[in-house]
């Protein structure tokens, strides 16, 4: 194929597609098509294949999110979700200027870029050359995966978020999420973020342990799910219980409720943060691949 033998092409730099060659918005029709694509690779794609499971379609969102594909004589071949977020599907990183002049002809802000490391970085590096700047790069970040049991004892305090605890959840989040990315998930406002915490509680993804006081002490959520795998995302230790060794038994409580929904537990951690490395490790994760995150 012409798109694998002559990458240095200045159709790849300049978003022109070559022969044989095409972007476009993904249809309805193109369901099955960008499943079998992501099925190449469930663990890395969990998040479209979560999305398909959920939207039971590739057509855009009536939020205005799409995904975009790219075709070879009309085969998909790769593809990436264009939301708030930017994630790469199989995308070969040969392509990505293609994909990065579509969506930047979108006119979107985009939050950030995830998934497997090099189509991520190469993204990264065509939306930079249009304007799209970040202000920080993740390069390293290890996928890990948990095909088991957990290999030490659960703590059985962490249940599952309930309604009821809403308001003292969503402070947990939105705390977590500003330590992560280091901004608050409310500058846009409290309504997007508050329903995603919502929705996750009601799914019965969100898992949390709180002190008598009604306190968060320990909180995760599954993030994406699949019958095949979980991501766990969202993990937190309130800090007044850092540095207690209780996190260990918290993460082993989440693989037990993310086995009770498919057989692998997948999440990924910043290559720098070796505490949560090795406490993954002491759990059981191993890895099996890398995540590159962009913030933009």
């Amino acid at each position: 194929m012409l798109s694998r033998v002559a990458p240095w092409l200045a159709s790849h730099k300049d978003g022109t597609a070559p022969a044989g060659i095409s972007v476009r918005t993904l249809a309805g029709a193109d369901t099955s098509a960008l499943r079998r694509l992501a099925q190449q690779d469930p663990v890395a794609n969990v998040f479209i294949l979560a999305h398909l499971r959920s939207a039971g379609t590739a057509a855009p969102t009536t939020g205005g999110a799409s995904v975009l594909g790219v075709f070879d004589d009309g085969m998909l071949v790769g593809a990436c979700w264009t939301g708030a977020n930017l994630v790469p599907v199989q995308l070969d990183p040969a392509f990505a200027g293609l994909i990065a002049a579509a969506a930047n002809r979108t006119g979107r802000r985009y939050a950030s870029a995830f998934g497997p490391a090099e189509p991520v970085l190469a993204l990264h590096a065509e939306l930079e050359a249009r304007g799209h700047t970040a202000h920080e790069v993740r390069s390293e970040q290890p996928l890990l995966t948990l095909s088991g049991p957990p290999t030490v004892e659960p703590n059985t305090d962490l249940t599952l978020g309930r309604l009821a605890d809403f308001d003292r959840i969503l402070p947990a989040c939105a705390a977590m999420f500003e330590e992560e990315v280091g901004y608050s998930p409310f500058l846009g406002g409290r309504e997007f973020y508050s329903r995603r915490v919502e929705g996750l509680i009601r799914q019965g993804h969100s898992l949390v342990h709180l002190s008598p006081a009604g306190d968060v002490i320990f909180k995760a959520e599954l993030g994406a799910v699949t019958a095949e795998v979980t991501q766990v995302q969202g993990v937190w230790m309130n800090p007044l219980y850092r540095g207690q060794g209780l996190s260990a038994g918290y993460m082993a409580a989440v693989v037990d409720q993310a086995r009770k929904i498919a057989p692998v537990t997948s999440l990924y951690v910043n290559g720098f943060n070796t505490k949560a490395r090795s406490t993954y490790e002491r759990v059981g994760f191993t890895q099996r691949g890398t995540f590159a995150t962009v913030l933009f």
